[in-house]
């Protein structure tokens, strides 16, 4: 059974329930060195630090959960991680934002909350002729806080590694 702290406003409103289990990510805490990431302990210090609380231990390690809040870059998991694993002098994450073919706007749904929360800025809509403006992420301006993966009512926002200039 759903305790009512788990079911958000809009959610009630929308009839979309949120999974109370964080899922394993593959994306780690801002500025974790990947040449040090497995030295990680699972102390869980960096997230009993996070204000937002988008930092879970799973098993001894220590990863993204963004399906309850954003990252606010204010550093408070490097400061208080007991290990030399953080660098504030590097971009904080290597992913960006994706949006999957599952989007409302894909079927024909005027839906922007995920352009309403990015506090960047980095999802725009692009008019189209006979249906709503489509999403289109600019990986260049998005932070990969995670602000718009919680907000989406279908969970059409995730996260992907951010393609080298070489790559692209």
């Amino acid at each position: 059974m759903e305790k009512a702290s788990d079911l958000s406003r809009r959610s009630f409103l929308t009839g979309h329930r949120r999974e109370t289990a964080a899922p394993i990510s593959p994306f780690r805490p801002p500025w974790l060195r990947k040449d040090v990431a497995s030295a990680c302990t699972g102390c869980g210090s960096c997230a009993d630090a996070c204000p937002t609380g988008v930092i879970r231990i799973v098993g001894e390690t220590a990863t993204l959960d963004f399906t309850q809040g954003e990252c606010t870059f204010c550093g408070a998991c490097a400061e208080i991680c007991p290990e030399d694993l953080f660098d504030l002098a590097v971009k904080p994450f290597d992913h960006v934002v994706e949006i999957a073919g599952t989007c409302l706007t894909y079927a024909g749904v005027t839906c922007r909350s995920c352009g309403d929360a990015c506090p960047e800025l980095a999802i725009r809509f692009v008019p189209r002729i006979g249906g709503p403006f489509l999403p289109e992420v600019d990986s260049s301006a998005c932070t990969g806080c995670g602000a718009c993966i919680a907000p989406c009512p279908v969970g059409a926002t995730g996260l992907s590694p951010m393609r080298e200039a070489a790559d692209a």
